[in-house]
């Protein structure tokens, strides 16, 4: 059976599925005779077996509980009311919602065709059953069928955003990864081979042996230096294009942005940098956003980044990230605070000018 993607979906179902069953509960009820207690008998296990079925049960349960209502709701009633054809329109409009492949178009032909052997048996009118089941299907699937497309369509849509941002931060890790490994391979190798080297000559050649030993420790400090120029430079961002990717990333995934900024430059900007990256992973991963704003401005004392957001489910409390960067910002001396109204979500972070 399919995901119900959604409460108000499920609501709809039960909704359409009693709205099905008013007119051959009403047309039974009119039957004069005792076995009118048989179609209400009927009505009641075609209820429980959907019930059964919409919660995870099997399937089976509810195609049996249909076929069982022929005999038993079928004859009764009044034959203007065409009893059974109602309950041959609910199995067809809800067969293509609650299965999958070609099985479901299938089982809907079915569900109508039966409506209209039911009909030739008991009033000689097939034509008005089938007529009455096909009207009731296509309803069925019009009013739920269409709103479970688009929910699905969303789902798939956010589940690709997070996707998007997962791989985002995936290939800067590889990136920096690759980095780190040009610039320590070759070096490692030479100060594992000089290191061997001067322990061998420690015995024979005490003058050349501290000579080697004292260039492992060179390259050893070289290697370092390269590496904090490295992450200084990975860190060392440049907040103008920033701004620009963070608006395309956003744009492409379908989200409207504007970007209000004034020039900043220096350990400001590469700060602001570091935020607008947390805040954009943020709106990718953790909201369902139309829109948002980015906003920079300098007053005498303070920089100011505003990033604000529509769409947000999630608690306004801290993740790691958001939690990295307040510790990040406050060792410059910045803050950051959020705020989350309705699905409104702000994040505000501040370095001092």
């Amino acid at each position: 059976m399919n995901d119900l993607p959604h409460t108000a979906l499920r609501g709809t179902l039960h909704v359409l599925w009693m709205s099905s069953l008013v007119v051959p509960l009403i047309s039974v009820l009119r039957e004069p005779s005792a076995t009118r207690w048989l179609g209400v008998l009927g009505l009641l296990v075609l209820a429980v077996a959907y019930a059964v079925t919409l919660r995870g049960g099997p399937l089976w349960v509810l195609v049996a509980a249909t076929l069982a209502t022929i005999p038993l709701v079928a004859p009764v009633g009044p034959d203007e009311l065409s009893t059974w054809a109602w309950i041959g329109g609910a199995a067809a409009g809800f067969a293509p919602l609650l299965l999958t492949g070609p099985w479901r178009w299938l089982a809907a032909i079915c569900a109508v065709v039966a409506a209209g052997l039911v009909g030739f048996f008991v009033t000689r009118d097939q034509t008005t059953y089938q007529m009455i089941a096909a009207s009731v299907g296509a309803t069925i699937i019009a009013m739920a069928g269409l709103p479970m497309w688009f929910a699905g369509l969303l789902g798939q849509a956010r589940a690709g955003r997070e996707a998007q941002a997962e791989l985002a931060v995936s290939e800067e890790r590889l990136r920096f990864a690759r980095d780190v490994h040009d610039l320590l391979g070759h070096r490692l190798t030479v100060i594992a081979l000089k290191s061997e080297l001067a322990g061998r000559l420690a015995s024979t050649d005490p003058e050349r042996s501290a000579a080697e030993a004292f260039e492992a420790q060179r390259l050893a400090s070289s290697a370092l230096e390269e590496v904090r120029d490295a992450v200084h430079g990975y860190r060392a961002v440049n907040l103008p294009e920033q701004l620009e990717a963070v608006r395309n990333v956003l744009q492409e995934a379908g989200i409207r942005c504007t970007v209000s900024a004034v020039p900043v430059e220096g350990e400001h900007a590469t700060q602001l940098a570091l935020a607008l990256r947390e805040a954009c992973t943020n709106v990718l991963r953790h909201s369902h956003a139309t829109w948002c704003m980015i906003d920079v401005a300098v007053a005498e004392e303070e920089v100011r980044m505003t990033v604000t957001n529509d769409g947000t489910e999630k608690p306004s409390g801290e993740g790691n990230g958001l939690r990295g960067l307040r510790e990040r910002l406050a060792a410059v001396g910045g803050q950051v605070s959020v705020e989350k109204s309705g699905d409104v979500f702000t994040l505000q972070v501040v370095v001092p000018a």
